[in-house]
């Protein structure tokens, strides 16, 4: 984020005092020790939220150890959606009661009729069904943050009748969205990478965002992921923030040009290099596996939202695979598939996505699937199917502002090609 308006800060600060009175409600028969333990401890952590992300920039919030970092943000952010949720069941409360107010007005010609108890029992239901809530969700957020590093092998298989012979039971394994500068736990990173190692696949493929922002984010964990090989490579593409667009570069000029971003960027793709991979930057390589024949495409991120990036340039990477029977593409946004791939590339028969990370919030059980992130992605987590083409949308590595996940656990796919 790039600053936030006095306004908003402002409407945080309305808000703050706007869920209190349900504290208030809840309290007013409790003894006055204890309503001013809670009393305290609410606005304790509301200023302190309110102080620390409007004050953000000038306690250079990006330069604190990402632990603290993502702690304090992950507080400030699970503390407005308790407060939201709480602010909801008090504002159907507060039309209730205007409603009745100004029909008991309009009945009684300006007499004003008593308060009865009923009214006041509503308003209590209310604002503890809020604040229950409200602090239900806080508490699974908590919760959440012990699942960050508990990943999940998904595996699948997959019939293409246009496969080659040579290529059934290619073993193709999938990571995305690593996120390093997320991670506070080099073991628990190291553990999920052996999981990966012990899947022995044929194929690797990384779909994009390897950092948060920067390329020294990968620093410490060079030696971790250096240890991914496989018989047939290991390939990668760019993901939305790899490009370091998220930061604020010191030297940004008015144009939004920051030689620093450019450098940065130069780095992460150096990063790929330095680990073995192979980074496909709008270009795809020819697989072969006993003298046959299949296309591998990597483009630069794409996405059909208007506020993420659109660099990818799927006719480059197109360009020369004409002739190939099978196709598979790896692109970062899942939007791609529908707004473009789709339409214009019929003969892509699988492409490998990531970037939502199922929001890191929802449930997926038998008969039930889930998440915020489906109203903003049709295509959200998981494999989707339209006539001969098929998108897998892996549901991250790692993880980004919310240190945590809840029902959407850490993913690596195994896909076998039958």
């Amino acid at each position: 984020m790039r600053g936030m308006s006095p306004w908003i800060l402002i409407i945080m600060l309305l808000l703050d005092v706007y869920v209190f009175q349900a504290i208030k409600t809840l309290l007013r028969n409790a003894s006055p020790g204890l309503r001013r333990v809670v009393n305290t401890m609410y606005w304790f952590f509301s200023l302190a939220g309110l102080l620390t992300w409007g004050l953000r920039n000038f306690l250079h919030l990006q330069e604190w150890p990402t632990a603290i970092r993502m702690v304090v943000t992950f507080l400030i952010l699970g503390w407005v959606i308790a407060q939201l949720i709480a602010a909801i069941f008090l504002l159907v409360d507060d039309l209730r009661r205007g409603i009745t107010w100004i029909v008991r007005r309009i009945r009684n010609s300006g007499r004003q009729a008593p308060v009865t108890g009923q009214g006041i029992s509503r308003s209590k239901f209310l604002a503890s069904v809020g604040v229950l809530l409200g602090g239900g969700l806080f508490g699974t957020l908590v919760y959440g943050m012990s699942n960050r590093y508990d990943y999940r092998i998904r595996t699948l298989k997959l019939s293409f009748p246009n496969l080659p012979p040579a290529f059934k039971g290619l073993r193709i394994l999938q990571l995305s969205d690593i996120h390093s500068g997320s991670f506070t736990n080099k073991k628990a990173v190291q553990r999920g990478v052996d999981m990966v190692k012990d899947l022995h696949a044929d194929l690797i493929l990384f779909t994009g965002d390897i950092v948060n922002d920067r390329a020294l984010e990968m620093d410490d964990y060079m030696d971790v992921f250096n240890q991914l090989k496989a018989p047939m490579g290991v390939y990668s593409t760019l993901g939305n923030h790899d490009y370091g667009d998220y930061y604020e570069w010191p030297d940004r000029d008015a144009s939004g040009y920051s030689p620093l971003r450019e450098q940065n960027l130069a780095d992460v793709k150096a990063l790929h290099g330095k680990l073995g991979w192979r980074l496909l930057m709008n270009e795809h390589v020819v697989l072969e596996r006993q003298g046959q024949q299949i296309g591998l495409l990597g483009i630069e991120n794409w996405s059909a939202l208007g506020n993420f990036p659109k660099y990818g340039k799927m006719k480059e990477a197109y360009a020369g695979t004409e002739h190939l029977p099978f196709k598979i593409l790896m692109s970062h946004d899942p939007t791609h598939w529908d707004a473009e791939v789709r339409p214009q590339y019929g003969d892509i028969d699988l492409t490998l996505a990531g970037h939502t990370h199922g929001f890191q919030f929802g449930v997926e059980i038998p008969g039930l699937r889930w998440s915020p992130a489906q109203y903003v992605y049709k295509e959200w987590a998981g494999l989707y199917e339209e006539g001969r083409q098929k998108i897998y949308v892996n549901r991250g590595f790692g993880f980004l502002g919310y240190p945590g996940r809840v029902g959407i656990l850490p993913e690596i796919t195994l896909i076998e090609l039958v």
